[in-house]
């Protein structure tokens, strides 16, 4: 079956275009000013609207178990919540496996999670939870053989990497053509000042925030900057960042042609650690956490100028009345995340497109096509170029939307953006040409999704982002 898309705007990371676009078995096969449709051809009417490719999100914790509790997200809600905020794409960060286990263990796990379940494509990171000789030998073959060309290291955590392990992962990632990805904290100085403000009493969400500030983040981003240049400049990916010194670390690496990129997450631009004050702080506590209001400010000049070149989620749901029974008062008890997978694009869309923060080119750069080209996705998604999959948005920016979680697709029982007010609308979503999302219901089918074997790390990719 043919789709023709007619009379909307198309916005791709170049620019924007007065053209229809046709779909014929998934694949976008022709754009141009006025498409005649041919028989058995459905029209979608996008008067007024913006076309764009579907989101890519290269940042969600689905079905993770973090040990004190899981996810209450798994790979059928947390999918079935993307398509229906725009994104048509997911790639989720694995969670840790059992001690001492192997790459691919947790690889073949998330198979099984995913596999029938998926609504959207999807891709895994893989995960990092020790360093040895074998699971340097497996990287290789995780790569090429298994499709998985991004890794994470956590510098926090139970299964945090020593720097010297750090060191040995980017040389041996780099060679084997894989991105490698941080969360980076300082996980003595978290320790210590959380230890301190438990023996003082200090246990309310607001301390969660204090335990973790800004520059724990900041001094490790620079650590792994470092590291990855005396790796013979590894490629080295900063996922959630929230605050601008570390953003300030990230653009002197540049400025000495380093290839690093950094993420930040819609949380990062819209909230701040004032939530940590409310009655109901406890929904609000994530590593890192919420920052000040002049963090945000910084982030957003990042957005602008093109210093971040991803928005995410990191999409990581635990229900508020989970996170109130486990903590019982103590921050360092509550599981840590948020959701918020199906708010990311039109928040974005509302807070920089229409606030005249960004563009729309460079909102498809942030949410599309920069993941696709990081991730080894390009040209396949990220696009809306002739032969690429027929993964589509489209947005009405004439109405407006107010967020309230009962109209919302995941298993949480709460939003952080809960009575926000958007500028805009999310009108349909398509993934490979079928109709997913429509006007916030989901029309999709459970096992829809494909896992999408990526493509290693390529620089020559990188290097024409928007």
């Amino acid at each position: 079956m043919k789709r023709l898309i007619k009379n909307g705007i198309l916005v791709d990371s170049d620019g924007q275009y007065a053209q229809d676009l046709l779909i014929e078995n998934g694949i976008i096969c022709q754009r141009a000013a006025n498409i005649e449709p041919g028989a058995d051809c459905e029209i979608i009417d996008a008067s007024g609207c913006y076309v764009m490719p579907g989101g890519i999100d290269v940042h969600t914790h689905f079905n993770i178990d973090v040990g004190i509790a899981r996810s209450c997200d798994d790979f059928f809600t947390g999918t079935r919540a993307a398509a229906c905020g725009g994104t048509t794409t997911i790639i989720d960060h694995m969670g840790f496996g059992p001690a001492g286990c192997n790459l691919h263990h947790q690889l073949h796990l998330y198979h099984q999670y995913a596999a029938g379940n998926a609504v959207i494509d999807y891709g895994f990171h893989g995960v990092i939870q020790h360093i040895n000789d074998g699971i340097l030998d497996e990287m290789a073959g995780m790569v090429h053989d298994e499709g998985i060309s991004s890794f994470k290291l956590y510098l926090t955590y139970h299964y945090k990497v020593s720097d010297a392990e750090v060191l040995r992962a980017l040389w041996q990632l780099r060679r084997v053509g894989a991105l490698t990805t941080v969360h980076p904290e300082n996980d003595a100085a978290i320790a210590f000042r959380r230890s301190a403000l438990v023996a003082a009493g200090k246990t309310a969400p607001i301390h969660h925030a204090q335990s973790r500030p800004l520059e724990c983040e900041a001094e490790a981003i620079g650590r792994m900057i470092n590291l990855a240049r005396l790796a013979d400049n590894a490629p080295l990916y900063i996922v959630h960042l929230s605050n601008g010194l570390g953003l300030d670390y990230l653009r002197l690496a540049r400025q000495r042609q380093q290839p690093v990129w950094v993420e930040t997450c819609p949380q990062y631009l819209l909230l701040n650690e004032q939530c940590y004050l409310r009655e109901d702080g406890a929904k609000y506590i994530l590593s890192p956490p919420l920052r000040n209001q002049q963090e945000l400010d910084r982030l957003w000049l990042g957005i602008a100028d093109g210093s971040i070149d991803t928005v995410a989620t990191d999409h990581c749901s635990f229900p508020y009345h989970q996170r109130l029974a486990l903590a019982a008062g103590d921050f360092t008890r509550c599981p840590n995340g948020l959701p918020g997978v199906e708010n990311r694009m039109l928040l974005l869309f509302s807070h920089g497109v229409m606030s005249g923060r960004i563009s729309p080119s460079r909102f498809v750069a942030l949410t599309s096509g920069n993941p696709a080209r990081l991730f080894g996705l390009w040209p396949r998604k990220g696009n809306l170029n002739l032969g690429a999959d027929a993964d589509v948005v489209m947005i009405d920016p004439r109405q407006s939307t107010v967020i309230n979680h009962r109209q919302l697709h995941d298993n949480a029982d709460y939003s952080p953006y809960e009575g926000f007010h958007c500028q805009g609308a999310l009108v349909l979503t398509l993934c490979r040409g079928e109709i997913v999302a429509r006007n916030g219901e989901f029309t999709g089918q459970q096992g829809y999704g494909q896992f999408l074997r990526r493509r290693p790390f390529d620089s020559q990719i990188t290097a024409k982002m928007g």
